[in-house]
């Protein structure tokens, strides 16, 4: 039996704490480290976590007992971050979006190829096991080859606490980055991978919170599936209202359950946010629900039928009737993102999300900006196609 992976913590806020279940489940993983240049953070994490707590990234590297880092950072530290460790030959998962732009996540991808560690980047939500069984669905050909995905998403995120590069898409803040991230990962998902081109429309209405609020999609693809991607961040109609009153993270929430945000925080003073936001972090990812994740509504259709999500599963529709699939509710996205990460260091498989899938998923990302500013369709150049689990 081989010995756990020594790995360490980087970022004590919403993301890294909702890692602490997965990271103690899985036993191919030895928590050894935290890092959190936040005081108030840091005597939250050694009481939670047991562990040496740095102040710096940089302090953490220089521990001769690991091997590797989970970079749940802003997003604008990710490539000098990971730059970092991988000088120090350390395999590296880092949170979406994986850098401010392309460029940066070129360098990112350079230098973990040049150290020879592995780099992933950790879009949980096609982790969902709803969306990971469309996939294996479509990948069996039983409903003929995909045509069209659509999702739609619509929740109340700009009026969550934020810290001030949350809302600048410059620093790989608003919607579009944040949000659009995964959207774009679960199509490219879906659809092969290869997007060829971009149409889209970002929205801005808020002078009082300013950011990229809310975007509308279209993607086509190389095998010639299209797709589209709808998000909304203004706290108005709720996916939920769509189908089923199933939250994101899988719990039951009808309209009277939601703590529903539709105007900006308030004091919105950038310090009194931030300790919103960091109160809110110990329990804005739970570990476990009782129904599947629910990052809004995603329908696929292939050419003999279609596929959503239930709140136990999936639903498929075909022209032999309706057939309901539960699905196994003992795996959250992120043990999933941890499992990909373990098998691609120990070379189990290679992952799927790595660098270059990740840097594929922030072009979408820019490509959407582009297209919106110009109002023309945008050619895209650095995609990779979705492997197969055969």
């Amino acid at each position: 039996m081989h010995a756990p992976l020594r790995i360490g913590l980087a970022g004590f806020g919403a993301a890294g704490q909702a890692f602490l279940p997965a990271l103690h489940k899985h036993t191919g993983f030895q928590l050894v480290a935290v890092v959190e240049p936040d005081a108030g953070l840091r005597d939250i994490a050694k009481l939670q976590c047991a562990v040496p707590v740095f102040e710096s990234l940089t302090a953490l590297l220089l521990q001769p007992d690991l091997d590797a880092v989970y970079l749940a950072t802003p997003t604008e530290l990710h490539t000098q971050q990971v730059i970092e460790c991988a000088k120090h030959g350390k395999h590296v998962l880092v949170e979406k979006p994986m850098a401010i732009n392309l460029s940066d996540a070129q360098a990112m991808v350079a230098a973990t190829d040049a150290a020879r560690v592995v780099l992933v980047v950790g879009h949980s939500h096609s982790f969902d096991a709803p969306i990971r069984a469309m996939h294996s669905w479509i990948e069996s050909g039983r409903l003929g080859a995909v045509r069209m995905v659509n999702t739609w998403c619509f929740t109340d995120w700009m009026y969550r606490p934020r810290r001030p590069d949350e809302l600048n898409h410059r620093m790989g803040g608003g919607v579009t980055f944040r949000q659009g991230a995964h959207q774009f990962d679960i199509l490219r998902l879906l659809c092969g991978g290869l997007v060829s081109t971009v149409k889209a429309r970002t929205f801005d209405w808020d002078p009082d919170r300013s950011a990229t609020g809310a975007h509308t999609v279209m993607l086509d693809f190389t095998n010639g599936a299209a797709a589209t991607a709808v998000y909304s961040g203004y706290g108005g109609l709720s996916s939920m209202d769509l189908g089923f009153p199933i939250s994101e993270w899988g719990f039951e929430q009808t309209p009277a359950l939601r703590s529903w945000a539709r105007k900006p925080q308030s004091p919105v003073d950038p310090q009194s946010e931030l300790k919103a936001k960091q109160k809110r972090a110990a329990k804005a990812i739970p570990a476990c629900a009782p129904f599947q994740p629910f990052f809004g509504l995603t329908v696929v259709h292939c050419e003999k039928g279609d596929i959503r999500q239930t709140p136990t599963g999936l639903r498929i529709e075909t022209a032999k009737g309706t057939e309901d699939v539960l699905l196994p509710n003992d795996q959250n996205p992120r043990d999933g993102v941890l499992i990909e990460f373990h098998d691609a260091i120990s070379g189990k498989r290679p992952a799927l999300h790595d660098g270059r899938w990740g840097l594929a998923t922030l072009e979408v990302c820019e490509a959407v900006m582009a297209s919106s500013a110009s109002g023309r369709e945008v050619s895209l150049h650095h995609q990779t196609p979705t492997p197969s689990e055969t």
